[in-house]
């Protein structure tokens, strides 16, 4: 006997037909552009050293990104069918809201909106701010104007933290006008970022001082070093998802969000595997570890000159805008999605009726960021969730294989490519990986967890609060 098909959760009940929806102007390359400018941030620029350290031989570290970036794809292509099975603002949230229950696709949302997003926004900001000071030294001034403090946290207002905060007010602001005004600004970023990044790979290989003879040779390496080295790069990857989130706003999404998230996967993983060729043309891979707060700036002035530091920094810092800008697009849309669903404040599902975009939420995420700028508190929440970003995705990944067993005669408008052996690749590493980080670092780990932990309650407290209203 056929197993009926249990029916789909709701969290808590509400009609349809009074849910505030976004509208659908984007297109496949649009959010192709916000899954490159989410990936492509300050990792590339410091990984590779980290990497070169587990793997030093050159063919070594370039496989390490080659698996890495065969990862990345393969989670591409299973978000690709669950955001064409649910073409929805939110991402992950539906996926394992609808896999695995509210509990756990709330705390996916808690995690991106308390540390995943908001603390790269600010920790982008104030990177961001850092190299502005390379032009205009009070960018990056730390000397506190004044400072409040509270019982438990202070906050300290600094040029620094005025910078950051006005980069955050500013692109949240712009994207808050509506998806037109947002999407030129954000494809004029990442197509800058782009444009910058392959201008360094061919000028590198064409006029660069650098050697081929950098890729011969290199130290020994146990395999255990080079398995490990793949969770530096598997978080330089992560990102790759960001299309899934706007999957409400992206046209015929059964067929753009596909294209979206296998066009901006792949063009990352070409651009990371062509940048670190780069590097190991400008210098050898001994000479990785020397450099690993600036290995992009120091292969360029190897290849081109003392110069190109300048020209670099002027660079980082409209690719790091780009970065900010992909969040601002992508984060909100989790909060959105969770607040229609009545797991948040009602406000926050308030979409502007003039520039239809979801301005609580994104005025909400923008609030929490300047929080953490003034708090400082940003580099810490990062680190400890960190983790929590491999652990979602590679649960909603799963999410594959969960819904097919839920929905089997369901139609699907994209099938993941390699099904079952890609998506299982995938789970499985995630797993690995996030076993490894609980091993490796249990208390940093164990505070992440704390902090994933007090979403409970708040779970809790809003379906509490939800019924009562209902």
């Amino acid at each position: 006997m056929p197993r009926a098909e249990p029916s789909r959760p709701t969290v808590p009940e509400r009609a349809e037909s009074s849910l505030p929806t976004l509208e659908r102007k984007l297109g496949s390359l649009d959010g192709a552009a916000i899954v490159v400018s989410n990936v492509i941030g300050g990792g590339i620029f410091i990984v590779p050293a980290i990497v070169a350290q587990l793997a030093p031989d050159p063919w070594a570290m370039l496989g390490v990104w080659l698996v890495g970036g065969a990862l990345a794809l393969a989670g591409a292509l299973a978000y690709a069918e669950l955001a064409a099975l649910r073409p929805q603002a939110g991402g992950e949230y539906v996926y394992l809201k609808e896999a695995y229950g509210p509990l756990v696709g709330f705390l996916s949302g808690w995690t991106s909106f308390v540390a995943g997003f908001s603390g790269a926004m600010a920790a982008s900001a104030v990177g961001m701010a850092g190299i502005l000071g390379r032009f205009i030294p009070a960018a990056a001034d730390t000397t506190p104007i004044f400072t409040i403090a509270l019982p438990f946290v202070s906050f300290t207002f600094s040029p620094q933290a005025a910078v950051a905060l006005t980069a955050i007010a500013g692109l949240s602001a712009i994207h808050s006008s509506g998806l037109g005004p947002g999407r030129v600004v954000h494809n004029l970023l990442a197509g800058t970022k782009v444009a910058a990044l392959v201008t360094v790979v061919a000028l590198g290989f064409s006029i660069g001082r650098g050697s081929v003879a950098h890729y011969a040779g290199g130290e020994s390496l146990s395999i255990g070093n080079w398995v490990f080295a793949l969770i530096p790069v598997m978080f330089s990857y992560s990102g790759w998802n960001a299309a899934a989130y706007v999957s409400e706003e992206i046209r015929s999404p059964e067929r753009n969000v596909p294209r979206a998230l296998l066009l901006g996967t792949a063009l990352v993983v070409l651009i990371y595997l062509s940048l670190n060729m780069v590097y190991l043309y400008a210098m050898p891979v001994e000479d990785f570890p020397d450099q690993a707060t600036r290995i992009g700036d120091v292969a360029l002035e190897r290849l081109f000159g003392s110069g190109a530091g300048g020209a670099w920094a002027a660079a980082s810092v409209v690719m790091i805008a780009a970065s900010i800008s992909a969040m601002v697009l992508a984060g909100p849309r989790v909060y959105f999605a969770m607040a229609r669903d009545g797991l948040l404040f009602d406000s926050v599902a308030r979409v502007h009726s003039r520039f239809r975009t979801p301005v609580v939420a994104i005025a909400a995420q923008a609030v929490w960021s300047g929080v953490l700028v003034l708090t400082g508190t940003f580099g810490q929440l990062v680190e400890y969730t960190g983790f929590a970003i491999v652990l979602f995705a590679g649960v909603a990944v799963f999410a594959v294989f969960v819904l097919r067993w839920k929905h089997p005669s369901e139609a699907r408008p994209f099938r993941a490519w390699g099904y079952p052996f890609a998506p299982l690749f995938f789970a499985v590493a995630s797993l690995l990986i996030v076993a490894n980080a609980l091993r490796e670092n249990p208390a940093t780990s164990g505070a992440g967890l704390l902090v994933i932990g007090l979403g409970i309650p708040v779970y809790s407290w809003m379906r509490v609060r939800g019924r009562k209203r209902s």
